[in-house]
């Protein structure tokens, strides 16, 4: 038995899908940000409702999405202050290790398939 806590450091909730949010999933990318993205950067993003950024994203932290659970493989240089100012940052599903862009994030296993509006995103650190 693990003497490790999760405890949750983001919890919000998708709040509209915009209208080519899912073109740019199909890439490979999903991109959040929060109520308010001008309307331009919204039509390609999973906008939501916005959290405290209770502790650095970090590699090993568990990221949900809805139904889809993930660890955190990599963290871009900007992604932290992007996250906690914009709510925005770029989520990569290939598990690499070092950030290719300075606001992405990078997750282990497949990108979720079905994402709506009201599914919670949950960010939890085992520290």
């Amino acid at each position: 038995m693990s003497n490790r806590v999760n405890n949750v450091i983001y919890q919000a909730k998708i709040k509209q899908i915009g209208e080519f949010a899912f073109d740019a999933l199909a890439d490979g990318m999903l991109i959040l940000f929060k109520e308010g993205a001008p309307a331009d950067l919204a039509d390609y993003c999973f906008v939501h409702s916005h959290d405290d950024l209770k502790q650095e994203l970090a590699v090993g932290q568990t990221f949900k999405l809805g139904n889809h659970t993930y660890t955190i493989t990599a963290v871009g240089d900007v992604a932290n202050a992007n996250f906690r100012e914009l709510g925005h940052i770029t989520l990569r599903f290939d598990s690499q290790t070092e950030a290719d862009l300075p606001g992405a994030v990078h997750l282990d296993n497949l990108m979720p398939t079905q994402l709506k509006v009201d599914d919670e995103i949950v960010i939890l650190t085992n520290k």
